[in-house]
Order: structure tokens, then C-alpha cells, then sequence
């Protein structure tokens, strides 16, 4: 049996849909933090047509157990869309804190938002 040091991660995944336009969140930026004795940053990157974070993080990459923080830049997504939304939005970037005790576990992060609020949880896990 292997030991918490010695398990393999089961990675984090990201997906982000845009729910005021009704499509997956192409170009939407997020970072991914592993908070720590000090704040590390393990993945950063815009989402891609389908809404999906591409990094190696999905796959157990940089992955280990404690607390994390994501980070989505919805403002500048709208902004980027062409929106007239204020400067600074309501939701100019939204942060979500979560923590990974069962590491071999796969951590999904379904991250649904409009210009005017947003909901994350864990999925199909």
C-alpha cells in the first residue's frame, strides 16, 4: 500500500463555461495556486475552445496535498468580448480556495459565471 508521500496525484481540472452567453469560456484567463508555506503558483494559461484549462496539472503535474487557490479573470474575459462592463467589474476576478486531503483523487472544477456572479464546486470526481 503505498504511503501519502509516495501516492501518484490524480491532477485538477478546469473547465469554464461563459452562462450569460451560453458557451464554453475560450480565452479565459486562470491561475492556480498551491498555498503553502509559501504561495506557489502550479498552472496558468487561458481556457481553450472548449472551455478547458490545458496544462499538465490535469494529469497530477506539481499536484501534492493542501490548500489551493484558483484565480479566473472574468472581467477581462468580458472586456476582451467586448462588453460594456464596469472598470473594475463586479466580478473582476473571482477566487476559489479548496483543499486536497485524498491526493490520488482527481479534483474537477466545473467553473460556471456571468459578469454579475459565478459557481464552483467539485464534479465528477
Amino acid at each position: 500500500m503505498a504511503t501519502h508521500s509516495e501516492e501518484s496525484a490524480g491532477g485538477i481540472s478546469i473547465h469554464a463555461v461563459d452562462v450569460a452567453g451560453g458557451v464554453p469560456a475560450a480565452g479565459l484567463g486562470v491561475r492556480l495556486w498551491h498555498l503553502g508555506d509559501e504561495r506557489v503558483q502550479v498552472a496558468a494559461g487561458s481556457c481553450s475552445q472548449t472551455g478547458l484549462l490545458q496544462h499538465a496539472v490535469a494529469e497530477g503535474a506539481g499536484v501534492k496535498r493542501g490548500m489551493y487557490e484558483a484565480e479566473f479573470d472574468v472581467g477581462a474575459y468580458y472586456r476582451g468580448l467586448g462588453h460594456a462592463i464596469p472598470n473594475p467589474a463586479f466580478v473582476e476576478v473571482a477566487v476559489f480556495r479548496f483543499g486536497i486531503d485524498r491526493l490520488s483523487e482527481h479534483f474537477h472544477l466545473p467553473f460556471k459565471f456571468t459578469p454579475w456572479g459565478f459557481s464552483l464546486f467539485r464534479g465528477g470526481a
